[in-house]
């Protein structure tokens, strides 16, 4: 989760540090963790463990600052953003600046909302804050579950799962965060269809390394960094899948069928022209791998996107271990 992670880097550290990492261990988290109530959780605390860094090492985007579409010239049109429209109102957040953060904290159109990037899944989600009528802020613990973010709400400390938004340590264990329908597209795409849109830009552009990959060539390993878990079998587990709910498909077969519609009325499509933001050292120059776009008709007959995401195979089976991965 650092600025050297490229494919040598990760296979050593996962050669010789996978057995000594940090595995969970409540009395010496107490001392960084004082608020957090480690009695309270809902998964095994042994399936989690330190990504290396500590709290808010990779910190939050708490005051995000903007420019308009029209001004973000620096963007190449295939590097893969973060679209979200809410009540009228669309905002990019690129992958660019957000896989060196993992959270934006931000308010859209009276909404507040998390949106968050990790980079070990691939796993580009966005929530609404509210729970039981109290907003929360969010970030970055620097442990993880099966290689997934585990964020941390700075109200009571609790442990939050960023692949399902479920609290899984603390006081609001058993909460669960609501997702907003967002979409993994180009710059390009999101521009066309909201021109008059914002991009998220760097508070301090010299803070990190904007526009690089600190994670070289990981979407081409053979293993997820710090992943315990099973594999699938189907498809090789860094290979992307678009998941809508509990059903998912190989973006290989959707990019051979181009298009896709199901009986209960999703259409699934793929096109050329977005990077990979986890190929390349340099995203904007990433493989492409294209633009996947699930949508239904809503009752008139108007085509509105689904609640979708494209993942990593290996964490939506980690998660969805029942589910079976349709690959032709």
């Amino acid at each position: 989760m650092r600025a050297f992670l490229t494919i040598v880097s990760v296979a050593v550290l996962t050669l010789f540090l996978l057995p000594n990492v940090m595995r969970a261990d409540p009395a010496q988290w107490a001392s960084e963790w004082a608020k957090t109530d480690f009695t309270k959780h809902a998964i095994p605390l042994d399936e989690i463990m330190s990504g290396g860094v500590r709290k808010d090492q990779i910190p939050s985007i708490d005051q995000p600052k903007y420019i308009s579409v029209s001004e973000a010239t620096t963007l190449a049109p295939t590097e893969p953003v973060v679209g979200l429209t809410l009540n009228g109102k669309s905002r990019a957040y690129p992958l660019s600046v957000l896989i060196w953060h993992e959270i934006v904290n931000d308010v859209m159109a009276g909404v507040p909302v998390a949106v968050t990037f990790c980079p070990l899944c691939n796993a580009a989600v966005v929530f609404d804050r509210r729970v039981d009528g109290q907003t929360l802020e969010f970030g970055t613990t620097g442990k993880l579950r099966y290689s997934d973010l585990v964020m941390y709400d700075r109200q009571s400390e609790s442990w939050w799962q960023q692949f399902t938004g479920e609290a899984i340590v603390g006081e609001r264990t058993g909460q669960a965060l609501r997702f907003l329908p967002a979409r993994l597209e180009s710059f390009a795409k999101f521009r066309a269809r909201a021109p008059m849109g914002d991009v998220l830009v760097p508070s301090d552009p010299n803070m990190r390394r904007y526009g690089m990959n600190p994670y070289g060539g990981y979407d081409s390993s053979h293993t997820p960094f710090l992943y315990r878990g099973e594999l699938p079998g189907v498809v090789a587990p860094l290979a992307r899948v678009v998941a809508v709910g509990k059903r998912a498909w190989s973006v290989d077969y959707l990019q051979i069928k181009q298009r896709i519609e199901t009986k209960a009325g999703l259409i699934l499509t793929w096109e050329k022209g977005q990077n990979s933001a986890l190929d390349s050292g340099v995203i904007a120059e990433g493989r492409d791998v294209g633009n996947v776009l699930v949508q239904r008709r809503n009752d008139e007959g108007k085509l509105v996107d689904a609640q979708y995401r494209v993942d990593f195979a290996f964490a939506f089976y980690a998660f969805h271990p029942d589910v079976k991965i349709t690959v032709e």
